[in-house]
């Protein structure tokens, strides 16, 4: 289901939706561009959510990317147990809303 292939299909979505492609295209391009946050973190900070979207396509395109940046494996490392520790956190937080009192 997951194949990396797949990103090539993006063209028909940007074929057949030209308008809503080109602003999804310039927001991303807007979100992750060097900024106050510089364009490694921007790609680490993708990572960590992908991590907790639990996207494969975002994970490799961002993973990719912010080795072209400059993030290091051990970065990758940390950025996997702050995704983990966010999730699980979120799970524990939610589990407030099961009592009563």
């Amino acid at each position: 289901m997951y194949d990396m292939k797949n990103v090539q299909k993006l063209q028909t979505l940007e074929t057949k939706a030209p308008e809503a492609w080109r602003a999804f295209a310039a927001f991303d391009r807007a979100a992750l561009a060097e900024g106050t946050i510089p364009r490694k973190y921007k790609e680490l900070i993708a990572v960590a959510v992908a991590l907790t979207t639990q996207c494969p396509y975002c994970l490799e395109i961002h993973r990719e990317a912010a080795l072209k940046t400059g993030a290091t494996p051990e970065q990758l490392s940390e950025v996997t147990f702050v995704a983990a520790a966010l999730r699980a956190g979120a799970a524990i937080t939610h589990g407030t809303h099961l009592f009563k009192e």
